[in-house]
């Protein structure tokens, strides 16, 4: 899955790209992995650990946001044709943590 957001990195606007691993190891679980990118180059987020739910990637990302004066624009999200629809209904439900205040 990935996602694409617009936003402003020190004041500078750039493109944000997220991409959404599922793994699939078991009939009963998931593991999802995140890529963060600026542009096409990935940003060292803080972990680069599988997470159990898809919740834990996006407070990742959050957290990496808000810690380097990261801003997105959630009117400017555009999600790549090709998507499971389980892992976009995931990621609507837990879209707000990456606009938290």
């Amino acid at each position: 899955m990935t996602v694409h957001y617009q936003g402003k990195q020190n004041g500078v606007p750039t493109q944000f790209t997220i991409r959404i691993i599922g793994n699939n190891i078991s009939k009963t679980s998931s593991n999802f992995q995140i890529d963060f990118l600026v542009g096409d180059k990935p940003l060292p987020t803080y972990k680069t650990a599988i997470h159990k739910r898809l919740s834990n990637c996006l407070k990742e990302i959050y957290l990496f946001v808000k810690h380097n004066h990261i801003t997105l624009d959630a009117a400017s999200e555009k999600v790549a044709p090709r998507i499971v629809p389980y892992n976009l209904a995931l990621y609507n439900f837990h879209k707000p943590v990456l606009f938290m205040a």
